[in-house]
Parts: C-alpha cells; structure tokens; sequence
C-alpha cells in the first residue's frame, strides 16, 4: 500500500502572506516525515509563493482546479502546463464546490483527469453524495457513477497515479462528519469498484482518502480504519497548529 496523504485545501481563504507564513511554519515543523505525504492546496494567487515557501521540504503542491486543455480562450481558467510551471504536482478535481456550485459534470471531470495524467500531475478526484441522496438510500448509486464516470477509459497503468478522495457533500463545512465505520463502509464499496473495473493489484495501489470535517479530534479514529488511507482537510487546515496535529496523527 502507498503512503497516506494529509492534504490541506485552503479553498479560497489566505492571502500570500498570510499562506507564505503557514507554509515556513509547516515546513519547519514537520520535518521529513518520510512515511506519510503532506499536500498544500493553495488559492492560485499564493501557488508560486507557497511553492518557494515549500522548496526542498517534505509538503508537495497541488492546485484546487484545473481545465483540461492547454491553452486557448477560457478566462479565468488555469492549465495542466501553468499549475507545473509554479511548481504543483499534484491538482484536485471535481471537489463537491465545482460540482454543485460551477455545474462540472461527470464528463469534464473525465476530461481533467486525462489531461492531469497526460502532463504528470497527480489527480486527486472527489467524489460524494448529497444529504438527500445519502437520505433517500442513494449513496453507492451516485459515488459508483461519479467513480466510472470520472475515470472513463483510464487505463490500468494510469489508475495507480490517481488518488480518490470520498467527501460526503453533507459532511463539507457543516461540522457533521460522518463517523469512521460511516466512511469506512463507502471506502471499501469504491475499492470494490476498483477492483471490479481494474483488476486487485491496480485498486490496491489507489489510496482512497476522507474529507468532511476532519478535525484533531476525528483523525485518529478516521486513520484506524484499514479502507482510509489519508484525509482531505478544509476548514481544520486553515489554522497551522490544528493542520499539523491532524498531519501528525500516528499511523497504525
């Protein structure tokens, strides 16, 4: 199994100074922490700032979004080469905030994905179910459509550079998590998925994290379940001392 991700998405919050002094923080105190990585989603305009802030430390870069062409008349959007060219590695995609609020599809998310894959960005793709779906019973029906449709035609050999993070559209910024054995049982219905489409040593090498108020006082109980191999942090990453913790927690 690969290593655990603790990433931070500051979604659109922090200032460059303001991101600059939590990355210095972060980095000296993290150390290497060779087991585990560490990820900085910054708001794009902090993204080359925080990527010097982050130089030859153990946290890695990733941007919030991206479009899935090169270049071209789409304003206000970033591409695959931009987010390389400050220094990302990683990108997410299709976080439940794009989803609902900016209309992407199941499709464009596709399209994202292929081209993060193409340019060697790491693809970190959401998927999760509303309040009224988890109610009407809905859940594994929309994570499964959001999972085959989001990797449509993503070979075997491409599946093990992707990252899924499972975020409970109700658990995002509301204070209501779901509880681990909640998170767990979705976590191993989508390696079961997994499995199915790409075969065991392909789902095995996917690490599947949980976002939705991950908080110091979940993280643990979160990380002691075998199917949750990281966390997508939101609000607990904006304060330093409270993201650190939670990156901290002891592997089991």
């Amino acid at each position: 199994m690969e290593k655990p991700v603790f990433a931070a998405n500051w979604k659109m919050h922090k200032t460059i100074g303001e991101a600059v002094s939590f990355a210095r923080k972060l980095t000296e105190s993290i150390g290497s922490l060779s087991d585990r990585e560490v990820l900085l989603a910054p708001p794009y305009t902090a993204l080359s700032a925080v990527s010097l802030a982050c130089r030859d430390s153990a946290v890695s870069l990733a941007g919030q979004n991206m479009h899935w062409e090169e270049k071209g008349a789409f304003t206000g959007e970033i591409s695959p080469n931009m987010l390389l060219d400050v220094g990302c590695t990683w990108v997410i995609l299709g976080h439940s905030e794009r989803r609902h609020l900016f209309g992407e599809s199941d499709v464009m998310v596709n399209d994202k994905v292929k081209a993060a894959l193409k340019h060697h960005l790491k693809p970190l793709v959401c998927i999760g179910e509303t309040l009224e779906e988890r109610e009407r019973e809905r859940t594994f029906a929309v994570v499964g459509k959001q999972l085959t449709g989001g990797l449509n035609n993503i070979s075997p050999g491409d599946i093990k550079a992707l990252t899924i993070a499972y975020e409970p559209v109700w658990a995002i910024g509301t204070g209501k998590t779901a509880t681990p054995d909640e998170a767990q049982e979705v976590h191993r219905f989508i390696r079961k998925q997994l499995r199915e489409l790409y075969g065991a040593e392909a789902a095995r090498s996917v690490r599947i994290l949980y976002g939705g108020s991950v908080k110091e006082s979940n993280i643990k109980e979160l990380m002691g379940m075998p199917d949750i191999q990281g966390v997508l942090v939101g609000g607990a990453s904006l304060d330093v001392d409270s993201f650190l913790n939670i990156a901290r927690c002891p592997l089991q």
